[in-house]
């Protein structure tokens, strides 16, 4: 045994011994360390109550076994317990202690077994670990009570552990699982800085990310940091926004953090907390509330053990006196001292009692992992129990069933494994395949009782058992949470997107860091923190809050609107009025006037009116199928009736008058001949119709695309040419009745109605050519109520023209209704006022003791070696793999044997002896000092890693007492690996011994805590992730499979990759992690996982060999094409680089260290000769298996003996290779950089030193730690260039070369280098392609290949993240209406501010819109550097939208009525033409002002008409074109000024028509009241005052050009805004009262002589301006856009063609075609003339 015994604190002797390992006390101090003097050992203080009741409660559950006679009856149970101090070295210690025994045997031969057959502890899951690692070879079980790590889960690692407390991986779940039950998505996160709170943390941050939960920080802190390293993570948390902190920590940490939490006031916040502490009793004190009050967190379940605390109280020194520690434990407890000479302090007596103290030790009221230390030891014991019952029965089943004096812990291994009992409690008791129990918890919440103390209250309940979504549940009870709190507090990066809004991710911050977009239009989100908005289905649309989607309103006219019942109303009114006006008819059908009207067609008539009336109501309500049919047929067959009935009397008329001329040879129009008249222009329309109906019938149809948030329910015309047909039809007989209607107006007065069909087909015509551009610009319900209203009032017109008269006589004036009066020349006034009276009132209103210093074990001889004046030690892998060696306590085991030669380790040996060749041989580097070295093969193994270090620290002496000598070497070249390396750095960094690695990448090697003397030539992989990181991210691979080496070099490499990856959003489909120890299944089950995946891309931060295992699986299963990134463990490694392999991974690319040339090194390894001098024999193995010969012959051996004139120069050996020397570089500046170190070092002045009174180093003997000193200061330039110093972690710039694996034409594997990357270079600069070198991808392929989860979203569509998948995996949506999204969105902000400013410079927009162009400008910036531009879709401004293809804003159409345009042209042609019609007629009224005609129509007012007609057809110019501030204005006024003018002369011509008539009256004067100056002045008076309502609303609030985007989305209408609607309607209101005095006026004169006046003419003109108008105002307010302008201009046109036409076109014919006519006698005579 080496070293001294170690003696247990408790012990007992029994049959069988249960070791047990406890952190009895909390406090370790470690002494000084020195070469000079014996260390002392390590010493524990501070005892720890709740560990010691720990330790009694194994010797309780023992004493209660041993009691049993049902389990293990005969067979007594002893224990050992030793104290692991919470650490790892004293748990070392420990278990040594409790294998080894007390013996110190010097022989052979061990032939003592395991003094102990199980051990329970540690209480840490590091602890346990490092025990694990010790008794593990040995097979002697580990059970532990409190070590939850994850780790210790691994069979292959640790076969023989088991535990009672479940694995930290449950624990970690449930906690991820308990902080989103709460909402909590936004976290905070510390843990210990060890084996249990990385390995807890790490699982708990996957789950919580599984669960879209989001950690802002994530700190470790270790109970011996120093306090600024604390302090500075209390700050962190302070400044965090997070409201709850999850700390993994264990109870030494925990303190050391809360006292610092004091210290800043840390209050506040919601802690959840592990089960290592959340029922820890001795946090729940009044000094900690203020911080823990409310915690909450997952704790085993708490039990009882009956007679526990009776044994406990029963524990006293008296038991044995000699037992130091239950002296220490009652001097602790009591306050008291053995020791009668300790001042201050009472004597202990012994008789002190137990029962009056309450500390952890004798609190058992809340028994959770004492419990778990009564199952281990029953576990232990039912095990023992299960393996005896086999000799007992006498039965031999198998070999395993073995006496209990020849039982082995490894046979107690087997049985635990089966172990399946249930304890008094009623507790099954059983391990799963790994050795975990069932994971089952309770949910403690830290609460205040009415005393004030704090309790731990079970809030809820955790089982690992039960199925998914089962597993958590709540109890009823009430939570208290932080602060004391009774409202649960929030703790969110982004507050919780409402219903109607949706989530876009933030690039570069967590997914739970988000802003909320608004669901665009037909778009929802019905909950909170939706990802996307889901768009309605076609028949819905979103609700105002876009939180639902709601059935579209379908718009139609209805019954239930005003509108529809108004329209109802006034049909029901007109079918009620003919059928009382077909009363009438009929009640007088015998009289003169209704036989002279021709009574069948007269009734023909009513009913067809009637029919006219009724079918208008077809076109209100919900359209059907037939529904749709009726409405268009029943129309066009009902008008097609009336207006043959209306035929068939004009022509009757006609004929009648021809009848009773003399010899007049025309057929009398009889009455079967009217009807077969009726019929067949009836029959004609009913034709067309059933061809329709037949063809193509109008049905049912739902418009969305006219309005997208509703449904336009309709009739589609089914055949438009059906419509036009019908509606065609009806006019051709309208045209023909009123032509004939007007030959016929000239008839004898009191006997035919002529002159009544005239007017009312006058109205009928001027209502359905008004009706055609209202139909077509109309939208929706709109269209219908048009075309009601046309039918209305077509029919109105009909009604009252031609039967008002008639009835007016039947029933006022019945002395009329004579034959006589039929035939006489009776002077008679009709009643047109009620006409035009009626026509007026219908108007449509449409939102984490001293032993001797002496060597222990063999002298291991080194590799090569040199002696020299300072010696640098050498650590390379010359190996690949150890022998594994099967230990046992009976034999000596030896020395582990190595084996696979490595060419390539050799290389860095013999780099490193050329380095120090070429500086002993330099006279400008440490002249006068020679070098020497010492190389130790490592294997790679720790424990041989570490054996090499003490190897090169002690020498080969082996000598007893003072070690009065120094460390043999001054400094460390080595490891290649990582793992190797940490543990070298660890054993030489408590004697400050440099070690310099070339290969060890690790970033965990940085901590200058941990490691304080380690350097490294090459960069640490944290640069190296994230240069992986960026480089996957250059290429556009966003889906990735990870693999990496389960050791620290892969683990703390690959999640350094995996975090930085996520930050440039590229996401990991999977991480496994593979050793070479790893079993063959597992390889195979890793091939099956790439196999599987998705992702053509894998990320390697794997070391070499344990990567080619894999490859060769994945060879032989053919698995190839997929493009391979490698870390430079493995990139470069010529070791791997084989034909085979390259088949799996041709064409991959990583970063490696950059290549250099090393002038005369491959010389020098060319020339190298091997040795066979014991310590320098490092050469021997690869030259003799290169040259197949010996350099150690023997007889028997077969092969040949080397000649010794072998030269390296004639093979092709890796070891001469050096085409690729990054990493023999890197051992070559390591060598230059310890040479120029022990140069300052050397070349020192006294007085100027850097040591204590600015002394130098005693060069005659150089200590480690001053080499230490001078290497920091290294700053040195390499004869290649290359500049080489360190920072103060130790590292290098990182400076990487990328390569890529390609083959030559000769099968020769290069590692082409295609670019690199310098760390030291700005962001954004550090990644470089290298220009001119084609890089060979998977598959020999030449283009990049792809690997994404989503192909990218095209412009026009957006990202749509699919909830529990990574970022990368999305769908793409399409942008909504308004929306775009493309590829060039970064300039759209700035191009569209810097387009509106120069609009604004030009004057053309106001500053308040340039303002409003900047606000939207800047949102657009900030979400194009905040969002991905796939992540959103942007909107487009407000006058712009998106293309059909959503992937750029486009200008809307901006809609006004342009010169341009076909209607535009059209209407400017019309109005010109009026205009030069109105002109001409000027011309000839001029040239004829002198004829009779002329002056009889009052010349003056004449010109002055034609004059305003003239501005009149010229206003309607000023409506088309763009709209401008002057044009809005000017348009109206005008329209309003000329209409004036224009009705003012009219009005004006009416009155003297009416006054000439007074003036010839015996004896009346009138007309000297209305002279020449009187019209002048009407008219005048009239104009000014249409000129003063104009200029009121010019100066209240004038008409405007404004950009109407309300009505369309798709474009922008362009209009003149009324400013002031009660402007305009004065101004039209004015003009229909002058149009309404005159038509009365006209009415009223149209019976004066017919051959002097003009007033039937003017009645004519008034009748068709009113009929025009009164169209339009329906049409004005239905029609959108353009069309509203043109149907205001069509109105302007109409009446004023109607009014030329009515007054002036008759005069024009008599003075042109009639020219005998025009004179004064004709004039005023009283002769018959039948004009036109």
């Amino acid at each position: 045994m080496l070293g001294s015994p170690e003696f247990p604190l408790l012990s007992k002797e029994g049959d069988i011994s249960i070791g047990g390992a406890f952190s009895i006390h909390s406090q370790l101090s470690k002494p000084p360390l020195s070469f000079t003097d014996t260390p002392e050992p390590l010493i524990c203080s501070r005892i720890n109550f709740r560990e010691f009741r720990f330790a009694q409660t194994m010797i309780f559950a023992i004493e209660e076994i041993n009691n049993s006679s049902s389990l293990l009856p005969n067979v007594s149970i002893g224990y050992k317990v030793f104290d692991s101090c919470g650490s790892t070295l004293p748990s070392t210690r420990a278990v040594m202690g409790l294998m080894n025994g007390e013996e110190s045997n010097l022989r052979k031969t061990c032939s003592s077994q395991s003094s102990v057959h199980a051990i329970i502890g540690a209480s840490e899951s590091s602890s346990t670990i490092v025990m694990l690692q010790i008794s593990g070879i040995f097979q002697i079980p580990v059970i532990s009570h409190f070590a939850t790590c994850a780790c210790l889960s691994n069979r292959n690692e640790y076969p023989s552990f088991f535990r009672t407390i479940p694995s930290d991986y449950y624990q970690s779940r449930a906690l991820a699982k308990l902080v989103k039950h709460f909402g909590w998505t936004w976290i905070g996160a510390v843990r210990s800085d060890n084996d249990y709170g990385n390995n807890g943390m790490a699982t708990f941050i996957a789950a919580a990310r599984q669960q879209g939960v989001c950690i802002e920080y994530s700190e470790a802190i270790s109970r011996t940091d120093p306090s600024e390293h604390v302090a500075r993570v209390v700050r962190v948390i302070r400044s965090g926004s997070a409201r709850v902190l999850v700390a993994f920590l264990a109870q030494g940490e925990m303190d050391v953090l809360l006292e610092e939490a004091l210290n800043q006031n840390l209050t506040g916040l919601q802690w959840v907390g592990s089960e290592s502490w959340i029922t820890a009793g001795y946090l729940a004190i009044k000094r900690y509330s203020g911080i823990l009050t409310g915690s909450l967190g997952f704790t085993i379940r708490k039990a009882k053990i009956p007679g526990l605390r009776d044994f406990l109280l029963q524990v006293n020194p008296r038991q044995n006196p000699k037992n130091n520690l239950l002296k220490e434990f009652w001097e602790a407890t009591f306050g008291c001292s053995f020791q009668s000479s300790m001042r201050g302090q009472s004597q202990c007596s012994g008789s002190e009692k137990l029962e009056n103290i309450n500390n952890p030790f004798t609190d058992v009221s809340d028994l959770r992992i004492s419990n778990n230390v009564y199952k281990a030891v029953y576990a232990v014991a039912h095990a023992i129990h299960n393996m005896l019952k086999c000799t007992q029965s006498g039965e031999n089943v198998n070999q395993s069933c073995i006496w209990r004096d020849d039982s082995e812990p490894k046979q107690i291994v087997k049985h635990l494994q089966g172990v399946n009992f249930t304890l008094q409690s009623g507790e099954s008791i059983y391990f799963d395949g790994n050795g975990d129990p069932v994971a089952t918890y309770e949910l403690v919440n830290w609460q205040k009782n009415q005393a004030g103390n704090t309790v731990f209250v079970v809030v809820g309940s955790y089982d690992a058992s039960l199925p998914n979504g089962k597993q958590f549940t709540m109890s009823k009870i009430n939570i208290t949470w932080a602060a004391d709190s009774l409202k649960r507090p929030q703790s969110v990066c982004s507050d919780s997107c409402l219903p109607g809004f949706r989530q876009a991710v933030i690039k570069g911050k967590p997914i739970c860091c988000f802003s909320c977009i608004a669901c665009a239009a037909g778009e929802i989100s019905n909950s909170n923190n939706s990802a996307e908005c889901s768009r309605c289905s076609p028949g819905y649309w979103s609700n105002k809050d876009h939180s639902q989607c709601v059935p579209k309103v379908i718009e139609f006219l209805s019954n239930g609107e005003t509108m529809g019942a108004l329209l109802t109303a006034f049909s029901l009114f007109g079918a009620s009025l003919t059928l009382v006006v077909s009363c009438v008819f009929f009640r007088f059908r015998h009289t003169p006037l209704v036989k002279a009207s021709n009574s069948e067609l007269s009734f023909l008539l009513l009913f067809s009116l009637t029919l006219c009336f009724l079918c208008s109501l077809t076109f209100i309500g919900r359209p059907t199928e037939w529904s749709c049919m009726l409405r268009h047929t029943a129309f066009g067959i009902t008008f097609a009736l009336c207006m043959s009935c209306i035929l068939a009397k004009t022509i009757a008329v006609v004929i009648a008058f021809k009848a009773k001329r003399p010899a007049n040879t025309v057929p009398q129009c009889s009455a079967p001949l009217q009807r077969t008249s009726v019929l067949s222009c009836t029959l004609l329309q009913v034709l067309v119709c059933v061809l329709w109906l037949a063809l193509a019938p109008p049905f049912p149809s739902k418009n969305t695309a006219h309005a997208t948030e509703k449904i336009i329910l309709e009739c589609d015309l089914g055949s438009p040419l059906g419509f036009w047909a019908v509606l065609g039809y009806i006019g051709l007989l309208a045209v023909l009745c009123f032509i004939l209607a007007f030959l016929a107006r000239k008839l004898p007065d009191n006997f035919n109605e002529a002159k009544f069909i005239t007017f009312s087909m006058l109205i009928f015509c001027a209502v359905w050519v008004t009706f055609i551009p209202a139909y077509v610009s109309s939208p929706g319900k709109f269209t219908v109520a048009v075309e009601i209203f046309a039918i209305l009032a077509s029919s109105f017109g009909l009604l009252f023209c031609i039967f008002a008269p008639k009835c007016y006589i039947l029933l006022l004036k019945p002395e009329r209704n004579t034959k006589k009066h039929m035939m006489g020349r009776v002077l008679r006034r009709a009643t047109m006022l009620l006409i035009a009276d009626l026509l007026l009132l219908s108007l449509l209103a449409i939102r984490g003791v001293t032993p001797l210093c002496q060597t222990y074990g063999t002298k291991v001889l080194s590799q090569f070696s040199k002696a020299g004046d300072i010696n640098i030690g050498g650590i390379f892998s010359f190996h690949q793999n150890p022998v594994s060696v099967s230990p046992a306590l009976q034999v000596n085991t030896g020395t582990i044997q190595c084996e696979g030669l490595d060419p390539g380790e050799l290389q860095y040996a013999y780099t490193m002896m050329f380095a120090i060749e070429e500086i002993n041989n330099s006279s400008e580097l440490l002249p006068g000092v020679t070098l020497g070295y010492r190389i130790f093969d490592s294997c790679p193994s720790i424990p041989l890693s570490i054996r090499a270090s003490l190897n090169l620290m002690n020498g080969y002496d082996s000598g007893k007492g003072s070690c009065d000598k120094l460390s043999t070497v001054h400094a460390v070249i080595g490891e290649t690996t990582s793992t190797s390396t940490i543990g070298i750095a660890r054993t030489m960094g408590p004697f400050h011994i440099p070690v310099i690695s070339h290969s060890a990448t690790c970033a965990c090697l940085s901590n200058r805590r941990d490691y304080p003397s380690f350097f490294r030539t090459i960069p640490s992989d944290i640069y190296q992730s994230k240069a992986l990181a960026k480089m996957v991210k250059h290429f556009g691979w966003t889906w990735v499979g990870a693999i990496r080496t389960n050791s620290d070099y892969g683990n703390g490499g690959m999640a350094t990759f995996l975090n930085a990856a996520e930050k440039e959003g590229v996401c990991v489909e999977y991480s496994v992690a593979i050793y070479r120890t790893d079993p063959r299944k597992w390889f195979l089950e890793v091939v099956d996982i790439i196999k599987k995946s998705t992702s053509k891309v894998i990320v390697a931060f794997a070391d070499g060999t344990d990567l080619d295992i894999l490859i060769k699986e994945l060879h032989a299963q053919n698995v190839t094409g997929l493009q391979w990134v490698g870390s430079e463990g493995w990139i470069t490694y010529r070791y791997i680089a084989s034909p085979v392999n390259y088949a799996v991974v041709q064409g991959a690319v990583g970063f490696a260290a950059l290549n250099a040339h090393i002038p005369g090194l491959q010389e020098f390894l060319a020339n190298s000769k091997p040795s066979t001098t014991p310590g320098n024999k490092g050469l021997v193995e690869l030259w003799e298996t290169v040259f197949s010969c010996t350099l150690t012959p023997h007889a028997q051996d077969s092969v040949a003996a080397c000649t010794g004139k072998e030269s390296l120069w004639d093979t092709n050996s890796r070891f001469t290779d050096v085409s690729d020397a990054s990493l023999l570089n890197n051992v070559y500046k390591a060598t230059y950089a310890l040479a120029h170190a022990l140069h300052m070092l050397f070349t020192c002045q006294d007085g100027q030193g850097p040591f204590e009174s600015n002394s130098c180093a005693d060069t005659e003997n150089v200590k480690p730690w001053q080499v230490l000193h001078y290497l920091n200061q290294v700053n040195f330039t390499t004869k290649i260039g290359e500049n080489v110093f360190f920072d103060e972690m130790g590292d290098p710039v990182a400076r990487y070369a990328l390569v890529n694996w390609q083959m030559d034409e000769t099968g020769y594997i290069l590692f082409e280098t295609i670019g690199y990357y310098d760390a030291s270079l700005p962001e954004g600069q550090q990644f470089e392609m290298k220009a001119g070198v084609e890089a060979i991808w998977a598959g020999e392929n030449p283009q990049v290949p792809r690997s994404v989860c989503s192909e990218s979203c095209l412009p026009g569509t957006r990202r749509a993240f699919v909830k529990g998948k990574p970022i990368c995996c999305f769908d793409c949506i399409t942008c909504a209406d308004g929306e775009f999204s493309n590829s060039t969105s970064e300039t759209a902000g700035f191009l569209a501010f810097t387009l509106a400013l120069i609009v604004f410079l030009l004057g053309k927009i106001t500053a308040s819109t340039l303002l409003v162009y900047l606000k939207m400008c800047v949102l657009y910036s900030l979400n194009i550097f905040m969002l991905s531009d796939a992540v959103k879709c942007d909107k487009c401004p407000p006058e712009y939208k998106s293309n059909d293809k959503r992937n750029n804003c486009d200008l809307k159409a901006i809609e006004f009525l342009t010169f341009r345009e076909l209607m535009g042209i059209l209407l400017v042609t019309f109005s010109v033409f009026g205009a030069c019609l109105a002109m001409t007629i000027a011309l000839i009224f001029f040239h004829y002002r002198q004829t009779p005609i002329v002056r009889a129509n009052n010349s003056e007012l004449s010109f002055l008409l034609l004059f305003s007609l003239t501005l009149c057809f010229l206003c309607s110019l000023t409506f088309i074109g763009r709209p401008s501030e002057w044009s809005c204005m000017l348009r109206h006024t005008a329209f309003g000024i000329t209409f004036v003018l224009c009705i003012s002369c009219v009005l004006g011509k009416t009155i003297v028509v009416l006054m000439a008539f007074k003036a010839t009256l015996p004896g009346s004067n009138m007309m000297k009241w209305f002279g020449p100056a009187q019209q002048r002045l009407s008219v005048l008076a009239f104009t000014l005052i249409q000129v003063l309502i104009c200029i009121l609303w010019l100066t209240i609030n004038p008409p405007f050009p404004f950009k109407n985007m309300k009505h369309y989305k798709e474009k922008i209408i362009l209009e003149c805004d009324l400013g002031s609607p009660v402007g305009f309607w004065a101004v039209l209101g004015y003009i229909g009262l002058l149009a309404v005095l005159c038509f009365v006026l006209a009415f009223l004169a149209r019976k004066l002589p017919d051959n002097f006046n003009e007033a039937k003419f003017i009645t004519f003109s008034m009748l068709i301006f009113c009929a025009v108008w009164i169209t339009f105002i329906p049409a004005y307010v239905s029609s959108p856009g353009k069309f509203t302008v043109a149907v205001e201009i069509f109105a302007i046109l109409a009446s004023s063609y109607g009014m030329l036409f009515c007054i002036f076109l008759p005069k024009c014919y008599i003075i042109l075609l009639k020219p005998e006519k025009n004179t004064k006698k004709h004039l005023m005579g009283k002769v018959t003339v039948r004009a036109l």
